[in-house]
């Protein structure tokens, strides 16, 4: 088959799942790209430059991927031909959190109908976790209540009729195991984007409290940056700065890995996460999982480990990373963890996104429009 992948973000974790099913995919894919910036204006307009290039190939097309940042009720009708589509949902903007002291009401919530109207031009809408999904179909429905009249509410029935859930593949081949560590202090990971719903805040107040006591470790900051940066990261910097063995993004595959394979504990203090591809990467290259007991990470990580890598509150995190840092507690060994995630690897993973494209395009894939 041919498959028009439809990406207006192309970078971090939109980027890594294109490239990395396309790279295994059975169909023949081709990408159809933005670069990675202005996200509230690609929602708004990327579709119609998008169409605009689709149009040349489309005879040749046999079905679309498009992610969840294109209004692809927009494509559509751009578009000279019906063709069938699978919507991919990295996030969404309909349970996104709002930044501090910002009120959801205050919100542009145009971007939130855009996943709707999109959701209902798609033939499927495949959700990258089950948590995300139905956070998705709960907020749906509470968001179209507030409307004063009018309100489809039938909407949320038939976008939860054709929804699947399709966990993301995981570029592992080129992750090595934990490489031969210095003896210095254990080193903890932050991999994650430097934005507000990530929560970097808490992360840095429990590793200053932690410095404070002087529990001994250090710490690699790693992860992406798009536009305002929040102002904790430089505090943080200076704050820790004998601690510090690396700060920024790293755009290298091979050196990003091999800071994986130095680092004994990933940390996750996010308010917003639908999957966790940075925590499935350090937890294969053999660090220790220290992430919520909420969003998707009980669904991520498999039940044998929730009892030892789940934290219910920020207490819980500082007074389990300080056992480990001290070596009161052992970490989970990383052969343990190497095998638990080999589940989210690309050559598990492919063929499950070639069958739901192969699914939409045959006899009975237009039936849940």
């Amino acid at each position: 088959m041919n498959v028009a992948l439809v990406e207006p973000f192309w970078g971090g974790s939109h980027r890594a799942v294109a490239e990395g099913w396309a790279a295994r995919s059975a169909h023949r894919v081709r990408a159809y790209t933005l670069p990675a910036r202005f996200w509230k204006w690609r929602m708004r307009g990327a579709a119609l430059e998008l169409a605009r290039r689709l149009r040349a190939d489309l005879d040749g097309t046999d079905a679309l991927f498009v992610s969840g940042l294109l209004d692809l009720a927009h494509l559509v009708a751009l578009l000279p031909r019906r063709v069938p589509s699978v919507l991919y949902m990295h996030e969404n903007q309909v349970a996104y959190p709002a930044r501090p002291g910002e009120e959801p009401p205050e919100r542009d919530l145009q971007y939130a109908f855009t996943n709707l109207a999109s959701a209902l031009a798609a033939d499927r809408v495949a959700f990258n976790s089950a948590f995300q999904r139905d956070v998705f179909l709960r907020e749906l429905e509470r968001l179209l209540r507030r409307m004063p009249d009018a309100r489809p509410l039938w909407a949320v029935g038939k976008i939860a009729r054709k929804s699947l859930v399709l966990h993301p593949g995981v570029l592992l081949e080129d992750v090595p195991g934990p490489a031969a560590r210095d003896h210095g202090p254990p080193v903890v990971l932050w991999n994650h984007r430097w934005e507000h719903d990530k929560n970097p805040e808490g992360f840095f107040r429990v590793l200053e409290d932690l410095a404070a006591d002087a529990v001994p470790f250090r710490v690699a900051v790693a992860g992406e940056s798009f536009g305002r940066v929040p102002p904790v990261f430089r505090r943080a910097r200076e704050r820790l700065a004998a601690r510090v063995v690396h700060w920024g993004y790293v755009p290298e595959r091979e050196a990003y890995v091999d800071l994986l394979a130095r680092c004994h504990v990933v940390v996750s203090t996010a308010r917003q996460e639908n999957f966790g591809l940075s925590i499935v990467e350090a937890a294969y290259a053999g660090a220790h999982p220290l992430v919520p007991a909420r969003l998707a990470y009980p669904e991520v990580l498999p039940g044998s480990l929730h009892a030892r890598c789940l934290y219910r509150d920020e207490a819980d995190l500082a007074a389990r990373l300080k056992r480990l840092l001290t070596g009161a507690e052992h970490p989970v060994p990383p052969v343990d963890l190497r095998r638990e995630m080999a589940r989210y690897g690309w050559s598990r993973r492919a063929p499950a996104f070639d069958d739901v494209v192969r699914q939409v395009s045959g006899p009975a894939g237009l039936c849940y429009k």
